[in-house]
């Protein structure tokens, strides 16, 4: 029986998306077993995931942190576990020959480079890092077609996609009778807040999402649609799209998750209540489908599903996305790490909630015009517009 067991890592398994799939992997322990869990700094998170899974491994990104954990767990009494430390260990429990599957759901450019390994190692890549594909998208993409890895996307949006799509869908978008992807977005907390009041908001209130409970990076882009922004880009390396064929819709309610627009006038949507325990579920047993734990979606109850345009007044930050992926290059890898500077100052009080976009816009304009062949160039970039967003910080009035 132990034989047949999905060998999995977890990165980032402190975060909103680690918890969650530790829920489901829980679920099934006749199917799966926590090979290794990866976090940062979280010691106080970290022990009771490792008391539940028992893992082989347990790496933590900051030393001190896992040092730490390792003289808690020998308090404990534990010692199946071991620990180590490091961005280069992260990539190893990732790459590790024991391994089936990754979830890749560290946050932000640090998932870089664990993500890249996973895909060099030919696993079952179940992709929440979505700055990977925005920041290395060519990169990231051509490794998984040399090494044999799957890559299937645990983005609510992205796995709605992934599951109305055609299953040929890689022989190209056109060819296989789908006209455009409809990539839905509730809005987040201000959609209907008035234009004069933005300035002012808190990141209390930006990380108040109406739907969703998340991390407060990915709440503050959800009340930017930055996250929605990021999404677009990576929609179009995963379903080789252009710009032209994907269309962003405001869905207030968040059920209907994302749709596919075929040649022929029909229209798919994939429909669920938010909880992104459905598309872990789905990422972890497909082609099969096991218990998520999330309950039935009540279509009646539901009763109204609204829809709108994007108000790019509102939401610059998608404009931003637009213009970075249209212009190629490396813009895309400093529009994510110069939206990762913004936002963390916002959340530190330091910049006003509209000057993340005006930062961003700012920092685009100076994005070098050479093309992410490496992931050295791609590191470089986004080092260099971390320091042109401090700058730009700095300098604001």
């Amino acid at each position: 029986m132990a034989a047949s067991l999905q060998s999995v890592t977890v990165l980032g398994s402190t975060g909103s998306i680690g918890v969650s799939t530790l829920d489901v992997l829980q679920r099934h322990p006749q199917r799966y077993r926590v090979f290794a869990l990866a976090a940062n700094k979280r010691v106080d998170l970290i022990i009771p995931q490792i008391e539940a899974c028992r893992p082989r491994y347990a790496v933590m990104n900051d030393a001190a942190a896992a040092q730490q954990l390792h003289d808690e767990l020998r308090q404990r009494g534990i010692s199946s576990t071991e620990v180590l430390a490091g961005a280069e260990q992260v990539a190893a429990v990732a790459a590790h020959a024991e391994v089936d599957s990754v979830m890749a759901a560290i946050v932000g450019a640090a998932g870089l480079i664990s993500t890249m390994a996973a895909v060099h190692a030919g696993k079952k890549v179940m992709l929440a890092n979505k700055e990977s594909l925005v920041m290395a998208g060519d990169l990231l993409m051509q490794a998984v077609a040399g090494s044999g890895a799957v890559l299937l996307p645990v983005d609510s949006e992205h796995n709605a996609i992934f599951q109305c799509m055609p299953r040929d869908y890689q022989r190209g978008l056109a060819a296989t009778g789908v006209n455009k992807i409809l990539l839905t977005g509730s809005g987040g907390p201000f959609r209907q807040l008035p234009l004069e009041q933005l300035s002012s908001v808190t990141p209390a209130q930006a990380c108040a999402h109406p739907n969703w409970d998340m991390g407060k990076k990915i709440s503050v882009d959800s009340a930017t649609m930055m996250n929605k922004g990021l999404e677009y880009v990576e929609a179009c390396w995963l379903f080789d799209a252009n710009p032209d064929q994907v269309d962003i819709v405001v869905h207030p309610q968040s059920v209907i998750h994302s749709m596919v627009e075929y040649r022929d006038g029909s229209v798919l949507a994939q429909l669920g209540n938010p909880d992104m325990r459905t598309p872990i579920a789905h990422c972890l047993a497909y082609p099969e489908r096991i218990d998520s734990g999330v309950a039935s979606l009540d279509i009646i109850r539901t009763a109204t599903l609204d829809f709108e345009a994007p108000d790019y007044q509102r939401f610059p930050c998608l404009r931003l996305a637009d213009q970075a992926i249209r212009t190629g290059g490396m813009a895309m890898a400093v529009l994510n790490a110069a939206n990762e500077v913004a936002v963390a100052a916002f959340l530190e009080q330091q910049i006003r909630f509209t000057d993340i976009a005006v930062v961003i816009e700012q920092v685009l304009a100076a994005a070098p015009s050479i093309e992410p062949v490496s992931l050295l160039l791609v590191q470089e970039a986004d080092q260099q517009a971390r320091e042109l967003t401090r700058r730009a910080i700095r300098d604001l009035p």
